[in-house]
């Protein structure tokens, strides 16, 4: 499975990152760990929510602004209305989509529910 570093963006990854980076100043560990750590953690995530994660959801609002690079999606969609299976719907002013492809290692074949996004 393609991994990517979107999730260190995430709150959980950026407090992650944050410790990692006190445990680095404090010298309790060395920058070579901490990179090792962030790397199981993009694997870990990645993992869990494409094995654990089943619902789904169905969104409508007006798309501002879409690009396609390097085999990442990136949509912005104002005024979304989400409707996660059936239930009463949740709104927002704006948000960001990121929509990787996964990929299986060892046969390099598209992975179904693959990345951020896909709903």
């Amino acid at each position: 499975m393609a991994q990517y570093e979107l999730y260190r963006r995430s709150s959980l990854g950026m407090a992650l990152t944050d410790t990692l980076d006190e445990l680095i100043s404090d010298s309790h560990i060395d920058p070579q760990l901490a990179m090792k750590v962030l790397s199981q953690f993009d694997n870990s995530i990645a993992e869990a929510l494409h094995s654990k994660v089943k619902a789904k959801a169905n969104i409508k609002g007006h798309l501002h602004v879409y690009r396609f690079c390097d085999d990442v999606w990136t949509f912005i969609v104002e005024n979304p209305q989400f409707r996660f299976d059936g239930n009463e719907p949740v709104t927002a002013d704006k948000i960001k989509v990121v929509a990787c492809t996964a990929k299986v290692a060892a046969t390099n074949q598209p992975a179904a529910g693959g990345g951020a996004g896909n709903a």
